[in-house]
C-alpha cells in the first residue's frame, strides 16, 4: 500500500491513544448525561480514561488512512498550477472536504460505538453486537448524515488551516533548517489546525453526539436510555429516536445557544495535543517511507 496510507493509519491510531481521556470528558459534556463531577465517578479508574478506545483505534486508523489518501489524490487532481507551485487554498479546502466525506463509511459506526461506550459500562464489542442484533448493519450508520456533514466541513478547514499556517511559518522563518525547528513548526501548525477544525464544526459535533447517544433499543423486553431516561417496555412503549434537526431544536429550547459549545474548551486542548502529535507522526513516517516525495501538504 502507499506511504500516505500507512502514515495516515499509524498517525490516526497514535492520536487516539493520546487524546482519548479528554475525548471521554468531551462526549460526556456534550451528551448532557447526568453524572458526578469529573474528579470522582467519571475518572475513578484507569479503565475509565480509555473507555471506548477500542473502536476509535481500529476505526480511526483506517479513517485517517482513507482521509489522507483521498485528500492527496484529490489535491493532485485539482491542482492546475504549474509544477512546483503550491495548490490554491480553495482547492486545499475542497480536497479536504472531499477527503472528509469519504471517511463517512468508517467514521459513522466508529463514532456511534465510541460515544455509547463512553457513556456506559459495556465494551465496544458488546455495544456493536447489540446494535447489529437489534437493528442490523443499518443500525451502525445511525446519525450518518450529520456525521458526514461534520466530517466534510471539518476536514476542509483541517487541511486548509494546516496549509495556511505552514505557509505563514515558512514566510516568517525562511532560514529555519534545523530538525528541531522543523519539528516545532509541524507541531504548532498541526495543533492549530486541530483547534480551527473543531471550532468550525463544534455545534455539529454536539448535535451528532446527542443524536447517536439517544435511547438504544435492544432486542428483548426492555430498552435502556443512555442519557438517563427511564426504562420502559419496548413492547408497550415504542421508542422514537429524533433526527438531527429535532435534536438541535430541542437542545436550544431547553439549554439555549450555549449548549452547542459545551465541552469546547476541553475539545480545543485535546485537538491541539492530538493533532500536533498526529501531524508530527504523519510527516515523520512519510519522510521515512517516501523520502523523494514532498511530505505533508
Amino acid at each position: 500500500m502507499s506511504a500516505d496510507f500507512w502514515a495516515g493509519y499509524i498517525s490516526g491510531a497514535a492520536g487516539i491513544l493520546i487524546g482519548n481521556p479528554l475525548d471521554v470528558l468531551k462526549v460526556r459534556l456534550q451528551s448532557g448525561a447526568p453524572s458526578a463531577p469529573p474528579s470522582t465517578s467519571q475518572f475513578s479508574s484507569a479503565g475509565s480514561l480509555i473507555r471506548g478506545v477500542t473502536a476509535p483505534i481500529l476505526g480511526y486508523g483506517a479513517l485517517n488512512a482513507l482521509l489522507f489518501v483521498t485528500y492527496n489524490r484529490t489535491s493532485a487532481f485539482l491542482n492546475t498550477n504549474p509544477a512546483g507551485t503550491p495548490t490554491g487554498l480553495w482547492s486545499t479546502w475542497l480536497a479536504g472536504a472531499i477527503g472528509g466525506l469519504a471517511t463517512w463509511v468508517v467514521s459513522t459506526p466508529t463514532e456511534l460505538v465510541k460515544c455509547r461506550a463512553q457513556l456506559s459500562t459495556s465494551s465496544s464489542w458488546n455495544i456493536t453486537k447489540e446494535i447489529v442484533r437489534a437493528e442490523g448493519i443499518r443500525g451502525m450508520y445511525f446519525g450518518g448524515a450529520v456525521t458526514a456533514l461534520r466530517d466534510s466541513v471539518g476536514y476542509g478547514f483541517y487541511f486548509w488551516s494546516y496549509e495556511l499556517s505552514t505557509r505563514f511559518m515558512m514566510s516568517r522563518f525562511k532560514q529555519s533548517k534545523s530538525s528541531g525547528q522543523e519539528a516545532a513548526k509541524v507541531l504548532l501548525c498541526g495543533g492549530l489546525a486541530g483547534v480551527v477544525t473543531w471550532a468550525s464544526v463544534f455545534p455539529l459535533d454536539v448535535v451528532k453526539t446527542r443524536v447517536q447517544t439517544q435511547v438504544s433499543v435492544f432486542r428483548g423486553a426492555e430498552s435502556e436510555a443512555l442519557l438517563g431516561g427511564s426504562v420502559a417496555s419496548a413492547e408497550t412503549a415504542p421508542l422514537k429516536r429524533l433526527g438531527a434537526v429535532e435534536i438541535a431544536r430541542n437542545a436550544y429550547r431547553a439549554e439555549g445557544a450555549g449548549v452547542f459549545f459545551k465541552g469546547l474548551a476541553v475539545c480545543s486542548v485535546r485537538a491541539f495535543v492530538v493533532n500536533a502529535a498526529q501531524w508530527a507522526v504523519y510527516e515523520w513516517i512519510m519522510r521515512e517511507l517516501d523520502p523523494e516525495r514532498k511530505v505533508g501538504i
